[in-house]
């Protein structure tokens, strides 16, 4: 287990501790695990109050929902553990006054049993206090029944309606009616593509191939109702959306709320596509998503994976969600407006003379697809490289450049310059990074040096080949030595030229250039990186070739083929 903590059984306290020296509007009490708002007016003043809480692990919940405009306090568990009754009634005592307090509890035996023994008591010391269960996991609906349902990530939309309407005056009674209605109609479901790693445990709460899934699991490290291969997220999408819907009684012409929530171990870039999906989805169905976020709401620790909520909306309850509120994890926001797709603009139109083949057309055209075949072979060598010693992108780059030159037309072929200029502005587009505008102003370059010579000598190649390799070393600084394609790329052009110059023929020149590259490649291997990713590891990196001057040696070498 590998976990920035100090001892295991300390981590809540030190969590909480942290998470309130870092927001000025929130206070820890001394004696208990309870986040209260820090501008809490006399008891007398206060409005109701709105706690919930739970074991820790969920992290932005529960603390990160304390503020105006949403819960009052918050009350921690131990990882995966409710909180005591002695802690509830601690902060229900620290949040309510006269008026009294709603407690929001998901449905967990050990939260209900908790969080009620603990109202029970506060309303013997004169407390009113109302509770709201949350149970919105509908992966259960073909297991239990729905009394006995989890309360999961939908929890937090209870939070933001229940903390708004008490923001507008509203009392104990209306809120937890409110509160109660909205459970009602929530509905949430996940997925995860691992397990999670509990700090007194040091190890997963369960083991998943390469290839699994769990549908339907918790948020406390529990396995999920079934067990399935890994789909794509649009897929996996549909899948949970027909469970919510269906389960909800969700129809044409209703309109939602939409929660996507990462369960702790998902990237934004995941979250984002999965909410592409979901809006789509929806979409297709004819239900209306009037508000949505994606970003951690309610985790399970380091887990990845995430969960989809809908929570069906009125003009009151969209109100409430829009009202102002302000708590380190409420994103605020939430609207969807209209798609904007919009077109960049076009360049002025190149007005060219009409393509004549010429003699090389075909074995250019052969050139360019024995290069592409070889750089989509290539892949996996590609990626290895890149991944030991970068960001490990190379091999994916390396295929949408052969799926560039496939698609290229005839004409583009025509001859030498068409051709280099056509490779270079297609490799411009499909290739991102640093290998996109090398490639594309070299070729530029070697094109402009071929302009108007549809059969250009081999001293014509050698030359362009040669303003191609220096117009790399223009652009990205680099020198031979410095461990980047050009240890490949330099020795390779110098070894063409040498030999074009002493009369070889084509063929044999070639061959010397890829020779020359190969060397070249091989030294990267016994070089200290000075630029590039590759320079972050210093040391690091030796014993390992350089993966672009790798990809260098694979495109020269599918050339020898057709080089006659």
């Amino acid at each position: 287990m590998k976990k920035l903590i100090n001892n295991p059984r300390h981590v809540l306290r030190e969590m909480l501790e942290g998470f309130v020296d870092l927001h000025a509007g929130l206070a820890l009490l001394e004696e208990e695990a309870v986040v209260v708002r820090a501008d809490l007016p006399v008891p007398a003043s206060r409005p109701v109050a709105l706690l919930s809480g739970g074991g820790s692990g969920h992290e932005p919940a529960h603390a990160g929902y304390v503020g105006p405009g949403l819960l009052t306090g918050a009350v921690a568990g131990d990882v995966f553990t409710s909180p005591s009754v002695d802690a509830v009634l601690a902060g229900i005592r620290a949040a309510a006054g006269p008026l009294g307090a709603v407690l929001v509890v998901k449905n967990y035996t050990g939260d209900r049993l908790n969080f009620g023994l603990a109202a029970e008591l506060a309303q013997d010391e004169g407390i009113p206090v109302e509770i709201v269960v949350v149970a919105d996991d509908v992966a259960l609906r073909d297991t239990v029944e729905p009394a006995r349902r989890r309360g999961i990530a939908g929890t937090v939309l209870i939070h933001k309606l229940a903390g708004a309407a008490i923001a507008a005056g509203r009392t104990l009674a209306e809120v937890a009616a409110l509160a109660r209605a909205a459970a009602a109609d929530l509905g949430t479901m996940g997925v995860a593509l691992g397990a999670c790693t509990v700090p007194t445990a040091g190890k997963p709460g369960f083991t998943l191939g390469d290839g699994e899934i769990e549908l339907g699991l918790g948020i406390h490290g529990e396995a999920g109702v079934r067990r399935g291969p890994l789909q794509p997220a649009d897929e996996l999408v549909a899948e949970i959306l027909q469970a919510i819907v269906s389960d909800r009684g969700l129809a044409r012409g209703d309109r939602v709320a939409l929660l996507v929530n990462g369960l702790g171990a998902t990237p934004p870039m995941e979250l984002s596509i999965v909410a592409r999906a979901a809006l789509a989805d929806l979409a297709g169905r004819g239900i209306a998503v009037e508000r949505a976020w994606a970003g951690n709401f309610l985790t399970a620790l380091d887990m990845p994976g995430c969960s989809l909520s809908l929570l069906k909306l009125d003009d009151e309850r969209i109100a409430l969600l829009d009202a102002p509120a302000q708590a380190p994890a409420w994103p605020g926001g939430g609207r969807i407006g209209p798609k904007r797709r919009i077109r960049a603009p076009e360049p002025a139109p190149v007005v060219q003379a009409e393509a004549v083949p010429s003699p090389l057309a075909p074995a250019l055209k052969a050139a360019g697809l024995a290069v592409a075949d070889a750089l989509v072979k290539a892949e996996p060598h590609l990626t290895d490289l890149d991944s030991r010693a970068g960001d490990g992108d190379l091999g994916a780059s390396m295929v949408r450049a052969a799926e560039a030159i496939r698609a290229l037309p005839d004409a583009a072929w025509a001859d030498p310059s068409r051709a280099l200029a056509a490779v270079g502005d297609a490799l411009r587009r499909a290739i991102g990074g640093s290998s996109g505008p090398f490639y594309a102003t070299a070729l530029l370059r070697a094109s402009r040096r071929l302009a108007g010579d549809p059969v250009p000598a081999p001293a014509a190649w050698a030359e362009a080949f040669t303003v191609a390799v220096e117009a790399i070393g223009e652009l990205g600084g680099a020198k031979p030595g410095d461990r980047t394609m050009l240890d490949a790329l330099h020795p390779a052009t110098e070894a063409f030229s040498a030999a074009v110059a002493s009369g070889k023929s084509p063929a044999e020149a070639w061959g010397v250039c890829v020779a020359a590259a190969a060397a070249g490649t091989d030294a990267t291997a016994r070089m200290m990186p000075r630029l590039g990713r590759a320079s972050y590891l210093g040391e690091r990196a030796i014993g390992v070739p350089d993966a672009g001057a790798a990809a260098v040696l694979v495109w020269l070498e599918a050339l020898k083929a057709v080089v006659r």
